[in-house]
Formats: C-alpha cells, structure tokens, sequence
C-alpha cells in the first residue's frame, strides 16, 4: 500500500458515516494522477498554503484598517483560528478533518483589501456585483498559477463558495461556516478592548452568563455545542444561539459600526472606486496578467480581479502612483 492508500483506509475505518471519505471525492474539474503520499483533500490543503492569494491575506484588514500594534488580526490570523476551530470540531465528530482545513484555509481567498469596506464598495460599482466568496472560488478556479487555477476538488470547492450564507453539500463545509463566525466574532471582541473601543464589562451579561467571559470560555461553549449536538444536525443549542446572536448584535452596533473604527473606511472606498473606474476606462494599463483575464472573461471581471487580488498597502501605492502627483527634483 502507498502511504495515501493507507490514510484512505484509516479512514474508512475511523470516519463517521457523516464524513466525507477521500476516496468519495466528486474528483477535479482536469483529471490528474493521484499522489503516493497524500489523499485528494491534503493536496488541496497545501496547493492553497503555497498559493499566492494566502501569502498576501497577512496584509489585508480584518476589522481595523491599517493598525499600528502587532497584535490585531489579519485575514491571515483570521483564517488560520477558523482552520483551528474548524479543525477541531471536526476531529471531535469523526469528520474529515483534511477536507476542513482546506475549505478553511481557503475560503477567504477573494477578500479584497481594507476587508469589508473593500468588498462593499466594488459591489457598488461592478456591473456583475462583488462578493468575497465568489471571489474566492475565483481565485482558486482561474487566477492562480497564471490562469490555470488550483484545480482543486469540488468538495473544497463547494465549502469555499457557501461559507457565508449558503448550505455546503459537506458537513465539513458546514463545520467551517460555524467556525468562521466563532473565530471573527471572538477575536474582533479582543481587538476591539485592545484598541479601547470598547471595555470588557460592557459585554452584554445576556451573552457571558451563558458562553463566559474570557474569549477561551466563549470559543468553547460555542464549539462544545457543536459538537454535543452531533454530525448529523449541525447547530447549536438554543440557548447558545440566542446568547450568539445577543453578542453579535452588539457588535455589530458598537464595533462593526463604530465611528472609530469605521473613521478611515470613506478614503478606502475612495481609493477602490478611483482605481476601479480608473482601470475600467483603461483596462490596457492592467498587468498583463489580467488583460488575459479580461480577454477571457470581460473587463469589469479583470479589473475587480486585481483590485480583490490587492494587499492595503499595495493599493495605496497604486493610488498613490496614478492619482497623487509625484515631488519635482531639482538636478
């Protein structure tokens, strides 16, 4: 046996009935010759670890644009505690926990800088409408190595695509959609009492009576609901989820929505709406690799394709070199 034949059969052995086997894969969209060494999800696994669009999500904004301490989260850290908490659901229901973390590590692929003040923004202004999760199944379909993509496998695919507001056709994509509010939820609390916007005694009692305190107490009620609820019904307790939905509402209305946090999100819109109108009346000034996106697909797809693909910083200095006149030297 090779070694990927060996993992194939632990888990068959190991598995629940819920989980998704390797060897069940619905396959790839090009046929490709399976590897010795590892099963079809843990290739997915590490081509998304090695791509492009993950090494540049650790300077792309979570909630806080542009911070200045070392320890707020990036969509980096962001995806790397749901790949945690996602895996460790996983593990605890017999699920395929290969297949978890692929999905994980890869749903956040398509997020455009400045988070979600980017992606509401160029949703605004594309003619096709923008979504970070569309996006993403982009990324890894066309984008990466050189418009080839990731040919990665329809059930990663799927777990990618429905993340946020759609039914994964695995429970491991549904596992990953539990543990991608857990872990924003939970860290954007820390980042916001880190950065003074609000205090941890003004967590809502209705909230910490129930799910804690501290952010481990929270993350493991939360997560040992999950799992007390099984694989087969995916959910929480009823009242995990109200205190769930007690506590996001009130971030949403006092960190999501705060003037403080929210006070440089108007110039961010502004750069993304310049450079995409900017590139859409001149899409010849597209690298080169998105001018074969856009003369396979359309320009609006092309210039929303780069502008998604962008880091913060890359996007300012892009702004800054097309619309901010440059100093004179004198020789």
């Amino acid at each position: 046996m090779t070694v990927r034949e060996y993992t194939e059969d632990a888990e068959k052995k190991i598995l629940s009935e819920y989980a998704c086997l390797s060897v069940n894969t619905k396959g790839r969209q090009r046929f490709e010759e399976k590897c010795d060494l590892r099963t079809e999800f843990q290739r997915d696994r590490d081509r998304i670890i090695h791509c492009n669009a993950f090494a540049r999500l650790k300077q792309k904004t979570q909630v806080f644009l542009n911070p200045t301490g070392d320890h707020y989260r990036t969509r980096l850290t962001h995806t790397l505690e749901v790949s945690q908490i996602a895996r460790t659901v996983s593990r605890a229901l017999r699920l395929n926990e290969d297949l978890t973390e692929a999905i994980a590590l890869g749903h956040d692929l398509g997020h455009t800088p400045f988070g979600h003040a980017g992606e509401q923004i160029l949703d605004s202004v594309s003619t096709k409408g923008f979504r970070h999760y569309r996006q993403s199944l982009r990324v890894v379909d066309y984008i990466e190595k050189d418009g080839r993509g990731l040919n990665l496998t329809e059930e990663v695919r799927d777990g990618i695509l429905t993340h946020t507001d759609m039914t994964a056709e695995t429970v491991e994509g549904r596992v990953v959609r539990y543990a991608d509010v857990i872990a924003y939820i939970n860290h954007d609390i820390e980042d916001a009492i880190r950065a003074g916007v609000i205090r941890p005694e003004d967590l809502p009692k209705e909230a910490t009576d129930v799910l804690g305190v501290t952010k481990s107490q929270r993350i493991t009620s939360l997560v040992k609901s999950l799992i007390d609820s099984g694989a087969e019904n995916l959910s929480y307790s009823p009242e995990v989820e109200k205190a769930k939905d007690v506590l996001s509402a009130f971030m949403f209305e006092n960190v999501y929505r705060n003037p403080v946090c929210k006070s440089e999100e108007s110039k961010a819109k502004t750069m993304i709406e310049m450079l995409y109108r900017h590139f859409i009346s001149k899409p010849e000034r597209l690298p080169e690799d998105y001018l074969r996106l856009a003369e396979r697909f359309d320009a609006d797809t092309a210039v929303c394709d780069y502008i998604a693909g962008m880091t913060d910083n890359y996007c300012t200095n892009v702004f800054m070199n097309i619309f901010v006149p440059k100093s004179w030297t004198l020789v």
